[in-house]
C-alpha cells in the first residue's frame, strides 16, 4: 500500500500517524514545505521517501510531487494529512489521481460549508441551532435574530476555528456588521447563539462506517473569546462517553457517510433549556470536523484512555480494523458501550506570555511532576487560540481537574 502523507511534520506528534503505518508495512511518502534536515529524527525514519515542495499551497507543484510519487511507487492508495487546514487540497489531489480511499471533490462542500452541514443535520433529525444566511441581507437577518433571540453569531460559511466571528447584540449591531463586512457578508452564515460546554465526539471510523474507536473532549463554551479577547486555555478528555453523545456521534457519522477516517464532532452541551432544541444537558449538533482534533489531542486521548489512537487509525487504514481496539475494552455483548480500562481524565492548561501569573511554570511542573504528561511551547502558529506554554496532566477525578486548571491559570 502506498500512502501519501501531506504535511507529516505539523503538529510536531503527527509523526506518529507515519510511524504506526510503517509498522504497519504501509509505503510512507512524504510532503511538505520544510526543508528535510529540519525534519525530527523520528518522522525521518517513519517515511519511506520524502518531497519537499517551495510552497505547500501551490497546487500545481504539490500535483508534481504526487505525479513523482506515482511514477516510481506505482498506484497511490491514500492521501491525506489529518489538517483541516489542507482537506480541500487532498480532495482535489484523490479525484485528480483517481484515489479510491477518502472524501473527493464532489464531497467536500458537505465537510466545508456550515450552510451544508446544517442542511444534512435537519435531514437527519439532529438537533441543531437555526441558521440564516447572510446572503439574505440585513433586514432578514434582524427579523431572523428577533424570532431565536439576540444575540446571535456571524461566522465565515467556510472557515476553521472562531477566526472571522463576530457576536450581533441587537438591530445596530447587526447593521454594524453588514457595514464593515460589506460584499463580503455573502460568505457569512449567522446562527442562533447556544451556550453550554462544547463536547466533541472523536472517533475512527471503518469503511461501513463502523467507530472503531470513540472519546469525547470538553472545550470551553467560547472559544471565540478565548481568540477574540486573549482568555487563557483550558479543556480535557474524561474517562467516559454519554451514551446520548455516542448516539449522536455515531447518528451523524451515518447521515455524513463517513468512512474510514478519524473524526472530530462538535456539539454544544446546554445550560439551559432552550425552546425547540432541548433540555439542559442534551447535546445540539455544532459542526462536523473530518480530521483528528487540533493540536495534542490525539495524545490526550491516549493518555486519558491508555491506549495509542495512532496505532488504531493506522490499523483502520492497513486493516480496516484494530485488535487493539477490541483488546482494550471490557468483554461485553456491546463492548464500545463500556469504559476503557485504566481510564483517566486528561486535562490541558495553558499560559499567555502577555499575563502574570501567581505560580511559576517551575511550581506548576513541581506540583504536577508525578503527573505531568506534555509541557512545552505552543508553536506560534497555534498560540492565538492555545496560549504560549503548555502543561497537560493525568489525573483522577474532576475536582482534580478544576484545581488544576486553576494553579495553572490564577493570575497575580
Amino acid at each position: 500500500m502506498n500512502f501519501i502523507f501531506i504535511s507529516p511534520h505539523f503538529p510536531h506528534t503527527y509523526w506518529q500517524f507515519c510511524n504506526r503505518l510503517k509498522q504497519n508495512g504501509v509505503v510512507v511518502l512524504g510532503i511538505a514545505d520544510a526543508p528535510y534536515d529540519s525534519l525530527a529524527p523520528h518522522l525521518k525514519e517513519s517515511l519511506t521517501e520524502y518531497y519537499k515542495v517551495d510552497n505547500l499551497e501551490d497546487y500545481d507543484e504539490v500535483h508534481r510531487a504526487v505525479a513523482y510519487f506515482t511514477f516510481k511507487y506505482g498506484r497511490i492508495d491514500w492521501i491525506e494529512s489529518n489538517n483541516e487546514y489542507w482537506l480541500e487540497q487532498d480532495a482535489r489531489l484523490r479525484t485528480d489521481y483517481n484515489v479510491k480511499s477518502g472524501i473527493h471533490d464532489d464531497g467536500i462542500d458537505v465537510i466545508k460549508q456550515k450552510a451544508e452541514m446544517k442542511r444534512i443535520y435537519q435531514q437527519a433529525g439532529i438537533p441543531t441551532a437555526r441558521q440564516i444566511s447572510a446572503e439574505r441581507g440585513a433586514f432578514n437577518v434582524i427579523d431572523f435574530a428577533r424570532t431565536v433571540g439576540y444575540p446571535v453569531i456571524a461566522k465565515p460559511n467556510v472557515g476553521v476555528g472562531a477566526g472571522g466571528t463576530h457576536k450581533l447584540t441587537d438591530d445596530d449591531s447587526v447593521l454594524q456588521f453588514f457595514s464593515l463586512v460589506g460584499k463580503a457578508s455573502a460568505d457569512y452564515v449567522v446562527e442562533e447563539f447556544v451556550t453550554g460546554d462544547i463536547c466533541s465526539y472523536d472517533a475512527i471510523i471503518d469503511s461501513h462506517s463502523q467507530p472503531l474507536f470513540e472519546a469525547m473532549t470538553v472545550w470551553p463554551p467560547s472559544i471565540m473569546d478565548i481568540v477574540n479577547k486573549g482568555l487563557d486555555l483550558s479543556y480535557y478528555v474524561p474517562p467516559t462517553l454519554p451514551e446520548s453523545l455516542r448516539t449522536l456521534g455515531r447518528n451523524t457519522v451515518e447521515a455524513f457517510g463517513v468512512k474510514s477516517r478519524f473524526v472530530h464532532l462538535e456539539f454544544f452541551r446546554l445550560d439551559t433549556d432552550r425552546a425547540g432544541l432541548g433540555r439542559k444537558g442534551d447535546f445540539v449538533a455544532l459542526e462536523v470536523n473530518m480530521r483528528p482534533a487540533g493540536g495534542y489531542t490525539p495524545d490526550m486521548i491516549n493518555y486519558a484512555y491508555s491506549t495509542d489512537v495512532y496505532r488504531i487509525w493506522a490499523d483502520m487504514v492497513a486493516y480496516d480494523k484494530s485488535q487493539l481496539a477490541s483488546a482494550q475494552h471490557h468483554d461485553s455483548g456491546n463492548a464500545l458501550s463500556v469504559p476503557w480500562k485504566q481510564s483517566y481524565y486528561c486535562a490541558f492548561a495553558s499560559r499567555r506570555d502577555s499575563h502574570t501569573y501567581l505560580h511559576t511554570d517551575d511550581e506548576v511542573r513541581s506540583r504536577y511532576a508525578d503527573r505531568l504528561v506534555m509541557c512545552e511551547r505552543m508553536p506560534d502558529i497555534l498560540s492565538g487560540a492555545m496560549g504560549n506554554q503548555m502543561f497537560t496532566v493525568r489525573l483522577r477525578t474532576f475536582d482534580e481537574v478544576t484545581e488544576f486548571v486553576d494553579f495553572v491559570h490564577r493570575q497575580a
